[in-house]
């Protein structure tokens, strides 16, 4: 189950470096299922592991110029600030057991791993979905809606902080619309979104309140990056959008998985 826990973590840089984002959602279920881990620990070493992963590519769209570091730090903040409050407070606050209907337990596990599956589907349908591209997108102004802006990067950092993903389906659809953000540049501008506050919220949260395994979190990371390196080569051989189609799918059967396994399988 180890050995296939890290050829996991390979394959989910793999599926990065090939499509550009999605894989680092299938972190929670691989090391929640493969290395049998707490809802907690699940979900705080998904953030280490989609923070760095997320570092990575963001450094590759700056490098390409497609990063809006204003957009960033507006978004970014609020973000930070919701993902490591619920990191820090909430998560630690939860109880094992929620409620109890007749003799069914509703379980922490169950709520978070609930929420994630749930998430999981509208990212799915965003990676099968072909994302139009407005061929008069470099005539457009960059507009600011403060207000939205801070109050959606507060939403997706708590959500990040609860389930222990990225939340790009989330964040780019929000720069695009809120920002008038170039898709391009929402893509590039959300890897370095998520590269800080899934890390700041794992350090100054989870880091703080958990005794971490630092062997099996760095080397699943390490697997995951060089995972990142191979996706990216074979990216040259590869049609992208195919995969990325048959990877919505696979997500979309990983939700399913999850809800049956929390919900159905005692």
């Amino acid at each position: 189950m180890i050995i296939l826990g890290y050829i996991s973590a390979l394959v989910i840089g793999i599926s990065l470096g090939l499509i550009g984002g999605g894989g680092s959602i299938l972190a929670v279920p691989v090391l929640a299922y493969l290395f049998l881990l707490d809802a907690k620990y699940a979900t705080a070493y998904s953030l280490f592991v989609v923070g760095f992963s997320a570092l990575v590519g963001g450094i590759k769209q700056h490098l390409k110029g497609f990063v809006d570091w204003r957009t960033a730090i507006v978004f970014g903040i609020p973000a930070m600030i919701g993902v490591t409050v619920v990191r820090k407070f909430v998560v630690p606050m939860l109880p094992d057991v929620l409620f109890t209907i007749d003799e069914f337990e509703f379980t922490r596990r169950m709520a978070m791993f609930g929420l994630f599956a749930a998430l999981m589907i509208p990212a799915a349908f965003s990676m099968l979905k072909k994302r139009k591209v407005d061929k008069d997108d470099e005539n457009k102004e960059v507009k600011y809606n403060y207000p939205l802006i801070l109050a959606e990067g507060l939403i997706v950092g708590g959500i990040t902080g609860l389930i222990g993903a990225g939340g790009g389906f989330l964040i780019i659809p929000a720069l695009v619309i809120l920002a008038n953000v170039k898709m391009k540049v929402a893509v590039g501008t959300s890897l370095v979104i998520i590269a800080f506050k899934s890390l700041l919220g794992f350090f100054l949260g989870d880091a703080l309140t958990l005794e971490i395994d630092w062997m099996l979190l760095t080397t699943f990371t390490a697997a995951s990056l060089v995972g990142i390196f191979i996706g990216s080569y074979l990216s040259n051989f590869i049609d992208g959008d195919k995969l990325k189609k048959g990877f919505g799918y696979f997500i979309f059967v990983m939700a399913v998985f999850i809800f049956y396994m929390e919900f159905f399988v005692k």
